[in-house]
């Protein structure tokens, strides 16, 4: 081999890598794209219908909660479909359904319970979302998943000393969805360059 194929070696391997890993790349960031929009969709409407009956803990609003984390776990599962980034994902999907199973007990007990459950559900999706975005940080579009997640992790914290308050209230809790709700819609936006190299 001369000197000269020696040095274009690296170039190619490097183009040749490129182009075996972008559609695969872009093809996660449509994916993800269409589920980002889809739970921003969802978050607002679920955040509009819950806080209009937050007042008292009925069983329409027990109901509500325990559903959030299970679109959380569904969507998981969607997204471990698309991206085969097993492990954190797995994660959430089995937090998240423990979430729902104890948001349901919880709901049995008063709203300080279903504080105490809903933060630290909050807490540990946020972490697991955090970390997701920073090991996607490459593909574009994941400042806003860590953001979201980081604020998550605040939040749970939040809630859980919440319901330690003379009259714990649920509102706050519901209104954490739609700043979720708002970083999935940037997030879905900034994905659009990477998408459209599919």
């Amino acid at each position: 081999m001369s000197e000269t194929e020696r040095s274009f070696c690296p170039a190619i391997e490097r183009l040749t890598m490129t182009t075996v890993t972008a559609p695969g790349v872009s093809t996660t960031a449509t994916a993800l794209r269409r589920l980002y929009f889809a739970r921003f969709g969802f978050a607002v409407v679920w955040a509009v219908v819950t806080f209009a009956i937050a007042d008292e803990l009925s069983a329409l609003t027990a109901t509500l909660l325990v559903i959030y984390p299970l679109v959380d776990a569904a969507a998981a599962v969607v997204d471990l479909r698309s991206s085969r980034t097993t492990t954190l994902l797995s994660v959430n999907i089995v937090v998240s359904l423990l979430a729902a199973v104890g948001l349901a007990v919880a709901s049995t007990s008063g709203i300080p319970a279903v504080l105490r459950v809903w933060g630290a559900w909050a807490v540990v999706a946020g972490l697991v979302q955090l970390i997701v975005g920073v090991t996607r940080r490459g593909m574009g579009g994941q400042w806003p998943m860590i953001i979201s997640g980081g604020l998550s992790v605040l939040a749970g914290g939040a809630f859980v000393a919440a319901a330690s308050a003379e009259d714990p209230a649920l509102t706050n809790a519901i209104g954490y969805a739609i700043p979720g709700a708002i970083l999935f819609l940037i997030a879905a936006i900034r994905l659009r360059r990477t998408a459209k190299t599919n």
